[in-house]
């Protein structure tokens, strides 16, 4: 089935890159998941030299593209690491989430810490020198004890990039069943709110940069590939249940593993496209506000003006004076960013641009 799969991506990206070829110019490479890092690395060795066959990106280089690999810990070995070196890879993503062994059982993580430690000093070893660790905060019966550990450990090991999120319940899922039901108890939104502010200010003592709402970088090592999401830059997603944004369309590929296959070995790439939204100017715009927002820099009000050839301090004045009443803002000439409060309303800051 792997191979069955990753021969109909291959067949998707083909003629993907054909029709963009003379358009499109990658800055970033993501492979994402579920975990990429489970199966053979030898297709994903096979996936980037599909990319670099095509004319245009043959000069991509290591040195030059941001390619991310997402990788789970006790998925990945020291030779398919080195494998992924080998294909351009040059940056990890590590789903570690806590060091706390209770807390990963319970949210169902099938590792330990220590496998953590293992994949992270592999990592090391092979010559990785841009490392993103996951964490997350609101996890069951966590205590802000137990977020302090996990950070202190964390930035004992020196990671060029730190992401924080807190925990999303999804529905279906067997955590999400035992908090409905009452048997699991998350933190309250008050314990919440000061785990997310220690890390903050935690990790900018550390020398951490607090770039985007749950990331974190040493200078140099913001994620590129987010970064461009951020800025409303267009991309292409590949394979099962990808996300794409191009030409003012947002969409992707359907779930169905069987149907997804089934589609693109008869060569009917079309009837895997969902279309999620056609977006006309207004909505670009309103997009661009709560894309920006999310990065701590704010919104710059030129490009903003460069994009939309209209000033966003006119567009959404009411928007504007109203979050700025409220504390939830700060406009000066050049940026439109969220203040201290703002962060703490992150998403009723956004709603006023739906």
């Amino acid at each position: 089935m792997q191979e069955r799969y990753i021969n109909c991506l291959k067949k998707e990206l083909e003629q993907k890159l054909k029709e963009l070829k003379e358009i499109f110019d990658i800055t970033t490479i993501y492979i994402g998941g579920g975990t990429p890092s489970f199966i053979d690395s030898k297709y994903i060795k096979e996936v980037l030299q599909l990319i670099n066959t095509v004319d245009k990106f043959n000069d991509i280089q290591p040195t030059d593209t941001e390619i991310t690999i997402e990788v789970n810990p006790g998925t990945v070995t020291e030779q398919k690491l080195l494998d992924y070196r080998e294909a351009g890879i040059n940056r990890l993503s590590i789903g570690l989430q806590s060091t706390n062994n209770r807390l990963l059982k319970e949210i169902g993580r099938i590792h330990t810490y220590e496998h953590f430690l293992d994949t992270y000093n592999l990592a090391r070893k092979v010559g990785f020198t841009n490392i993103n660790i996951d964490l997350m905060l609101g996890l069951p019966e966590q205590k802000i004890n137990d977020l302090k550990d996990s950070l202190n450990k964390v930035i004992d090991l020196n990671p060029e990039h730190i992401s924080v999120y807190s925990l999303i319940l999804e529905e279906g899922t067997r955590l999400y069943d035992l908090v409905k039901r009452g048997q699991v108890k998350l933190p309250d939104e008050e314990l919440e709110r000061q785990m997310y502010w220690y890390v903050k200010n935690t990790l900018e003592l550390n020398g951490y940069k607090h770039y985007e709402i749950s990331n974190f970088a040493k200078v140099g090592y913001e994620s590129k590939h987010n970064m461009n999401c951020w800025k409303q830059k267009e991309y292409i997603g590949v394979g099962l249940n990808a996300s794409s944004y191009f030409d003012s369309v947002r969409y992707s590929n359907i779930a169905d593993l069987n149907e997804y296959l089934k589609n693109i070995e008869a060569g009917e790439f079309d009837k895997n496209r969902i279309i999620e939204e056609v977006q006309d100017d207004e909505a670009k715009q309103k997009e661009f506000m709560i894309l920006g927002l999310r990065m701590i820099d704010g919104v710059s009000i030129q490009e903003f003006k460069n994009k939309f050839v209209q000033n966003p301090l006119y567009v959404f004045r009411k928007e504007l004076d109203n979050l700025t009443k409220e504390g939830r803002l700060k406009v000066d000439i050049n940026k439109i960013k969220l203040t201290n409060k703002g962060l703490d309303f992150a998403n009723q800051v956004w709603r006023e641009f739906i």
